[in-house]
């Protein structure tokens, strides 16, 4: 995507199970995802004192923009549908601070 290197998931279990031995920079995570939201898949890998920057993504109304808001805290959250340019836009700036190692977790 754009000459970003981009790993799929199927769900958070799945996710949470990766053999891949360096975190993500960034991740673009679903609210509504299965079993665990991406709420708790947050919470999980907060738990273990691991979050990356997350990009909340959503198609349900329902879901006030303040809450989504406050657990994307500056990273940023979008509506579905977006456009792909919308989610480069939030994605780019947080790999350039990853890159500086300005991003504080």
């Amino acid at each position: 995507m754009d000459g970003i290197r981009v790993e799929t998931f199927a769900s958070a279990e799945e996710f949470l199970e990766r053999t891949t031995v360096s975190d993500p920079q960034c991740i673009v995570l679903d609210v509504h995802l299965g079993v665990l939201s991406g709420f708790d898949l947050q919470d999980r890998l907060a738990e273990k004192g691991r979050v990356p920057p997350i990009i909340f993504i959503t198609a349900h109304d329902e879901i006030p923009s303040s809450r989504l808001a406050r657990r994307a805290g500056a990273c940023g959250y979008l509506r579905k549908p977006f456009d792909t340019d919308a989610l480069i836009a939030l994605v780019r700036p947080l790999l350039t601070r990853e890159a500086a190692g300005m991003v504080e977790r």
